[in-house]
Order: C-alpha cells, then structure tokens, then sequence
C-alpha cells in the first residue's frame, strides 16, 4: 500500500504520523513524505519515510503523475494559503484532485474548525487513521 503524507513547517504532525504508520504496520506501506520545504521532508525521511519528495512543483507533478492508496495530512493541506502559507493554490487543487482516500486531520487553526472535533485529541485521530488503513491491508 503507498501512502503520501503531507506537511509543511517542520512536519511535527507528518513526523508523529509516519512514525506511528511505521510502529502499527511497519513494511507493509510504502510512505512518501511530501513536504513543502526541506526541513519538513528531512524530518518525515527521519522519521521512517521511504521517499521524500520537496516543494510546490514537485509535489503537485507527483499528485497530478503518481497513483496512492491514500494521502494523510492537516485540513491546511486542502486551503491555499494553508499552514502559515506554506500550501499554495497549486498544491491544495492537486492534492484536492488525486483519486485517493485522503486522511485529513482537523487542527483547529486559521479559522478552521470542524463541528464534532473540539474532543478529540490529535493521538487519537492518528490512531483512528492508522485503524482504518490496518483494516485495508
């Protein structure tokens, strides 16, 4: 199974998501980390990705190319202008295009807020994720 995981700055949720990925399922999913600068996909690679792919052109010529069973990453991944800017509009349509399940967390920043999400801690949306790709395996 490929899995894309996507963030920017310096990829803490991607990083925290990779690693739990890795612990759960371990070789059993290819993860490509797709981050918007180099520090964030450094951080991803660290923390078990396979691949590591940078920056908006790249990412969106992966989006529009590859095909993946799955993509995980914030809700800023699908604003432009999302994640301190970091997701420009090209990137927020290619990701928003791709035929794949996408995980998107709920973080409650930039005025975003998912009715439903106020409880819910980010280890357990994590692990929520993780549950239903086991459950695809």
């Amino acid at each position: 199974m490929n899995i894309g995981v996507m963030d920017a700055q310096g990829a803490g949720l991607g990083q925290s998501v990779i690693k739990r990925l890795r612990h759960e399922i371990g070789d059993l999913v290819y993860i490509i980390a797709l981050g918007t600068n180099n520090a964030a996909t450094a951080n991803m690679l660290k923390a078990g990705a396979d691949l590591g792919i940078t920056g908006e052109e790249d990412i969106c010529l992966f989006c529009r190319k590859n095909t993946i069973d799955a993509l995980i990453g914030p809700v800023g991944i699908m604003c432009s202008g999302g994640i301190n800017g970091e997701i420009t509009a090209s990137i927020s349509m290619a990701v928003f295009e791709m035929e794949c399940i996408k995980y998107i967390i709920p973080l409650r920043k930039h005025g975003i807020y998912i009715p439903g999400t106020r409880e819910l801690q980010i280890k357990d949306i994590i692990n929520e994720i993780v549950q239903d790709i086991k459950k695809t395996i």
